[in-house]
C-alpha cells in the first residue's frame, strides 16, 4: 500500500537509512507523448515579514530555497503552482526565484525553464476594516495577529501566503479569470458561521458586507498547451479548517471555498462574478486542471466531512489518487504497511473528466531513497506538504 498523503502534521521519527542505490525511484519518467505535466507545491516561501522573501531570494540564499527548486527540477512539471509564495506587486519574487534558483542546477539536477509566469494580489493580510475574528476590535496595523484576523485572509501583512503559476506554456493572461473580491454571502445556500450559544450570526451584518469568500483567491489560468484548446488551470488555497472557535467558521470558510469550484464546473454558474464583474463560470466543454492546498482530507483531519468530497464526487472531475512510498514514514520498506497517522491528503490535481491521464506521483522519498534529504522529517528541510503531479493529455 502507497501514500496519498501529502502533508505532515508532526515530526515521525523518520531517519535516513543507507541508500540501497544511487537511483532515486522518486523521480518520474518524462511526460508520454502528448502529455503534459501539472503540479502543485506548497513551498512553504512565506515569511513573518513583507519584503523578507525578496531579501532572502536576492540575498545568498538558504538551503530550503535550494531544496524547493531541485525538488521542482527532480519532478520537472510543464505547469506548476507554487503556494506560499509571498507576493510582491512588482512580481519581482518569481523573477528572482527563476533566476536564481530554478536556472540554476542543485546537486546535478538540470535547470528548469519557466518562461511564462502569472501572480496577482491576494486576500491574506489585506485589511477589512471590520471585526472579523470577532474579538470586538478592528485592528487595521499591519504585523500582528489582530491584524491578520480582521484581514480579509489571516496574513501579517498585504501578500503573506500567496501563489504563483509557472508555465513552460503560453499562458492566456488576457483570457484569465480572478474571483479575488467575490463575497462570501453571495454564494447561495452559503454556510455562514453561527455563535452555537444563542443560534445567532457569528459575523455583524457590516462584516458580512465585506468578507470575501477567497481566503487568498481563486484564478481561472487558461493555458495553451499546443492541443485544440487551452487547459484552465483552476488554482486556490482555502484556508485552513483551523484556528477558530465552536462557530466552526474556517471550516465553514474551507467548504464553501471548494466549493466555488463546484459550481465554476457546473452548467448553472450565472451566481459567480469575477473581479471584473464578468458572471458565469467555465463554457460548456472547458479542460481544466483544479490545482492547489486546498487544506481538505476526504476521511481525516478536522474539515468539513464534505469539503473536498464534493468536488471529488462531481461527474466533472477526475482523481487518480497520486501515491508515494514515502508517505509510509519508516514501514516503507514493509509491504503491509498502512498509512502513518497524522498524515493528511491536502493538496490536489484534479483534472476534468475527459481528459485522458498518464502517469502522477506525490514527490516523497522514502527514508531509503537518496532523495529522502529533500522532504525529510521535521524540522523540514524544504516543505511540510509534498509536490503532487499528474500527467495529462492535450485536449
Amino acid at each position: 500500500m502507497r501514500s496519498t498523503a501529502t502533508l505532515v502534521l508532526a515530526a515521525s521519527g523518520v531517519r535516513p537509512v543507507r541508500p540501497t542505490s544511487t537511483v532515486s525511484p522518486s523521480m518520474p519518467e518524462p511526460p508520454g507523448h502528448g502529455e503534459v505535466r501539472f503540479a502543485t507545491f506548497n513551498a512553504a516561501l512565506t515569511r513573518s515579514a513583507a519584503g523578507a522573501l525578496l531579501a532572502e531570494l536576492a540575498g545568498p540564499g538558504g538551503t530550503q530555497l535550494r531544496n524547493v527548486a531541485e525538488i521542482v527540477q527532480r519532478v520537472r512539471p510543464d505547469v506548476l503552482l507554487v503556494n506560499e509564495f509571498d507576493h510582491d506587486p512588482d512580481g519581482l519574487g518569481p523573477r528572482l526565484f527563476q533566476d536564481r534558483y530554478l536556472s540554476v542546477g542543485h546537486r546535478g539536477a538540470e535547470p528548469i525553464e519557466y518562461p511564462y509566469v502569472y501572480t496577482a494580489p491576494v486576500n491574506t493580510g489585506v485589511a477589512s476594516g471590520a471585526d472579523l475574528d470577532g474579538d470586538g476590535r478592528v485592528v487595521t496595523e499591519p504585523g500582528c495577529t489582530g491584524y491578520a484576523g480582521d484581514a480579509f485572509g489571516f496574513g501579517l501583512f498585504p501578500g503573506q501566503y500567496g501563489m504563483v503559476l509557472f508555465s513552460r506554456y503560453p499562458i492566456l493572461t488576457d483570457r484569465v479569470r480572478t474571483f479575488r473580491t467575490f463575497r462570501w454571502a453571495d454564494l447561495p445556500g452559503a454556510l455562514l458561521p453561527v455563535r452555537p450559544d444563542t443560534g445567532r450570526p457569528f459575523y455583524a451584518e457590516a462584516a458580512l458586507d465585506v468578507l470575501r469568500l477567497s481566503s487568498k483567491s481563486h484564478w481561472d489560468v487558461p493555458v495553451d498547451v499546443g492541443g485544440r484548446r487551452p487547459v484552465h488551470v483552476l488554482a486556490c488555497h482555502p484556508t485552513p479548517p483551523a484556528f477558530d472557535g465552536p462557530e466552526r467558521r474556517n471550516v465553514l470558510r474551507n467548504h464553501d471555498e471548494i466549493r466555488f469550484w463546484v459550481d465554476y464546473a457546473s452548467p448553472d454558474a450565472g451566481h459567480l462574478y469575477d473581479d471584473e464583474g464578468r458572471r458565469g463560470g467555465l463554457a460548456a466543454g472547458a479542460a481544466f486542471v483544479i490545482a492547489g492546498d486546498l487544506n481538505a482530507d476526504p476521511a481525516a483531519g478536522d474539515g468539513h466531512p464534505k469539503a473536498v468530497t464534493q468536488l471529488l464526487e462531481h461527474p466533472g472531475v477526475r482523481d487518480v489518487a497520486p501515491t508515494s512510498r514515502g508517505g509510509l514514514g519508516p514501514a516503507a520498506v514493509d509491504a503491509g504497511a498502512a498509512v502513518p497517522s497524522g498524515h493528511l491528503r491536502a493538496d490536489y490535481v484534479l483534472p476534468s473528466a475527459e481528459l485522458p491521464v498518464g502517469g502522477s506521483g506525490v514527490f516523497w522519498p522514502a527514508p531509503d531513497d537518496p532523495l529522502f534529504r529533500l522532504t525529510g522529517d521535521h524540522p523540514f528541510p524544504s516543505s511540510d506538504h509534498r509536490l503532487v503531479w499528474v500527467d495529462v493529455g492535450r485536449p
